[in-house]
């Protein structure tokens, strides 16, 4: 069995080498002491050879005490802690939710948190426009579902983006939940292509036309929920193959996302379990063939925040899933 160089990059349409594995920064705990903990397993991973770190403003904003224990907060002191050249750490980041009306304000926030020179990627993290409503993250409707600003689109918000590339501020930017019919609108009007589409990518949701689609377009597709979270990694083929290969669950799938040419977020405080996943095997073509046959569409998160059949505001045909 051989195993995936996961030190290896991916290059961008800027030209930018974005290493193939992230480790992520979301939120682990609403207890804002979970949240400055943070700092010293981030610190952990970059320690195991992780050189790209995934975080978001989103994360922060549902932390109370924001300013100092927000992960993008964490992620800047683990980068200084570390000793590494801030040219070997890649940091991604993204536009809030709520950011829409104020992208200047959000990124130079961000920036202010990382505390660092620039920010490597910069991403709208949902196509959705939810209104602004100081000090609350996601403003509902008396129905419970999310509260939208119909008066601007992720076409205005990419204008913006654009212009903060000028800046010198951020080497890249790109998009997250975004579809080839989202992305067709986007680019009628864009000048900058994204270099980066995050999405949700496992087993049971594959998205392989997605794949082609932005391959075609020179856009590099991300997964997160990486693994698929305990619905796949329980799956009896999962841990047939996993068997086989004498590795996790976790590392066989995470496996099977670089064997198909996808970058990963992966997310652990576990120093172990970081290490560990940094080994992954390469999957031989027909497991590949095996794993993608258990695609069934199912979003394994998103599907955990819906809310009267709308996801962040927008039906699943709204997002052109």
């Amino acid at each position: 069995m051989s195993f995936a160089d996961t030190t290896t990059t991916v290059t961008l349409n800027t030209g930018a080498k974005m290493p193939i594995v992230a480790m992520g920064s979301g939120i682990v705990s609403f207890d804002p002491a979970d949240q400055f903990a943070a700092r010293e397993w981030l610190f952990d991973a970059l320690k195991a050879g992780y050189r790209h770190i995934d975080t978001a403003a989103v994360y922060d904003e549902f932390v109370t005490f924001l300013s100092k224990h927000g992960t993008e907060a964490s992620v800047g002191v683990a980068v200084r802690k570390s000793g590494i050249p801030r040219h070997e750490v890649f940091v991604t980041t993204k536009l809030p939710f709520t950011g829409f009306t104020r992208v200047k304000q959000s990124f130079e926030h961000s920036l202010k948190e990382l505390d660092l020179e620039y920010i490597d990627l910069y991403l709208i993290h949902n196509p959705t426009p939810v209104v602004y409503e100081e000090g609350n993250p996601f403003p509902t409707n008396p129905d419970g579902t999310t509260r939208l600003d119909n008066s601007v689109n992720f076409i205005d918000v990419w204008a913006e983006m654009e212009a903060l590339l000028e800046t010198g501020k951020v080497k890249a930017i790109g998009v997250s939940n975004f579809s080839p019919k989202t992305l067709d609108e986007l680019l009628k009007t864009a000048k900058v292509v994204p270099a980066v589409n995050q999405v949700e990518v496992h087993p049971y949701l594959v998205q392989e036309e997605l794949r082609q689609y932005c391959k075609d377009k020179g856009i590099v597709i991300t997964a997160y929920t990486a693994s698929g979270r305990d619905a796949v990694r329980n799956d009896p083929k999962i841990v047939a193959l996993a068997a086989k290969y004498n590795v996790t669950p976790t590392q066989l799938v995470l496996g099977w996302q670089l064997t198909r040419g996808v970058p990963i977020i992966t997310q652990s405080t576990n120093a172990g379990r970081q290490k560990e996943n940094l080994k992954l095997p390469v999957i031989a073509a027909e497991d590949v063939t095996q794993i993608n046959a258990l695609d069934c569409g199912e979003r394994v998160i998103s599907k955990l925040f819906m809310v009267n059949g709308t996801l962040f505001g927008w039906t699943y045909e709204q997002y052109g899933w």
